[in-house]
């Protein structure tokens, strides 16, 4: 195959796998929310006790889709 081609393939499915990860990102941190205030409501008085877990775990699932912009959007330059 073509290098030029193979670069013309990748670049134009970029955009779907990047759509792909955002939509996983987006359910992630669905599920994290969710289950946090499901628990916050289930008890009130741990709230200090979930916050701090919970922006951890969002701030890596954050951390993994701006690795995949940055990479496999990276890719591609040149």
């Amino acid at each position: 195959m073509n290098p030029t081609l193979a670069q013309v393939a990748a670049a134009s499915n970029l955009p779907f796998a990047l759509g792909f990860a955002a939509l996983g990102v987006a359910i992630g941190l669905g599920l994290i929310g969710y289950g946090a205030m499901n628990g916050m409501a289930r008890q009130p008085e741990a709230i200090g006790k979930m916050q701090t877990p919970m922006i951890i775990a969002l701030a890596f699932v954050e951390l993994v889709f701006l690795l995949t912009v940055f990479v496999g959007g990276g890719a591609f330059k040149g």
